[in-house]
């Protein structure tokens, strides 16, 4: 008896060791990668995911979350293989794409709500009061394609209004300094500037065109064709992050808060004005209302606001096949 309870043992600790040395094996074929971010919100499961290091649970041996200050750095450095996959805009990715960068979307991150907006002072009541005024943004951003869905909405253009470019970081100020009546910005600098003056007010939104303003996972193809089992661990690491920011949502706003340099009070109405997409979300978007509706929408904003200058197809952009096996 006592000799067929060894035996039983000793295939337990065997089969143990075997299942350990798989995990680690697993880890070490998922190997490195290099992720490009911007301190943005709607990237912040990212850093939920570090904090609790949901990479290397996934198998990865390390991803190397990179921050860049500006759009035009993080897009360098995906051109240049710098790095492995960034969090863009959609507009963005559209852009590049059309550019002739070998990458693809292969995820839906977050869309804006009430965190991206056109400001006002009371004197303008409604955006047909847009004509012929002078409106501060900052050119080939989201605050771009914004501001062009809004005039489109009314029958207007680009053309009806007097453009003022300069960084959405100062559009607020401008307003408020009565530089110009009307100022299309982003969080936090919409609170900022609601903050220092309570008459101005919100008159058009992310919530005006859902799914305008949007962020996506862009991956190179290379990754693709050579690694697809890191996309879909990453994929696994955004759904793991988004539950445990779900179930304890103050933690995860005090952790995202912190790496972009904020504290939770601060960006408390902007957190309120994104929506992270889930897997579930993401499947039905991709094969519905985004394919169809949204894609279309964004890229002829893109094409008004002199973002993109070429006609892309739903397929040439999204690779939906990584969502697509998920449950």
């Amino acid at each position: 008896m006592m000799v067929n309870c060894a035996k039983k043992l000793s295939k337990a600790i065997t089969l143990s060791l075997a299942v350990l040395c798989s995990s680690n094996a697993l880890a070490e074929n998922l190997g490195k990668m290099k992720m490009g971010i911007e301190p943005w919100l709607g990237y912040g499961l990212w850093h939920i995911a570090a904090q609790d290091k949901l990479f290397k649970k996934e198998g990865f041996e390390n991803v190397d979350i990179v921050n860049f200050a500006e759009d035009k750095d993080i897009n360098a450095a995906l051109a240049s293989g710098q790095i492995d996959v960034a969090n863009i805009a959609t507009h963005t990715a559209m852009g590049m794409i059309s550019a002739g960068l070998p990458i693809k979307v292969i995820m839906l991150l977050d869309q804006s709500e009430t965190a991206d907006a056109l400001i006002t002072s009371d004197k303008i009541k409604s955006l047909k009061d847009l004509k012929g005024k002078r409106v501060a943004y900052e050119e080939g951003t989201t605050s771009d394609i914004l501001l062009h869905s809004a005039l489109s909405s009314i029958g207007l253009t680009i053309k009806d209004i007097i453009p003022v470019p300069m960084p959405a970081s100062n559009a607020g100020s401008a307003l408020i300094a009565g530089q110009v009546p009307v100022a299309v910005t982003y969080e936090p600098y919409l609170t900022a500037a609601k903050n220092n003056d309570a008459s101005i007010k919100m008159l058009y939104s992310g919530a005006s065109d859902p799914g305008l303003i949007s962020d996506v996972l862009v991956v190179r193809q290379s990754v693709i064709d050579k690694h697809p089992e890191q996309i879909t661990a990453l994929i696994d690491v955004w759904a793991k992050s988004l539950k445990e920011y779900n179930n304890n949502t103050k933690r995860g706003r005090e952790i995202i808060s912190k790496a972009v340099g904020a504290s939770p009070e601060e960006l408390s109405t902007a957190f309120d004005g994104v929506e992270y997409l889930d897997i579930p979300t993401n499947k039905s978007m991709l094969d519905g209302e985004f394919k169809n509706k949204t894609f279309p929408h964004i890229l002829k904003a893109a094409n008004e606001a002199n973002i993109i200058s070429a006609d892309l197809t739903f397929k040439q952009v999204v690779d939906p096949s990584f969502i697509e096996t998920k449950e």
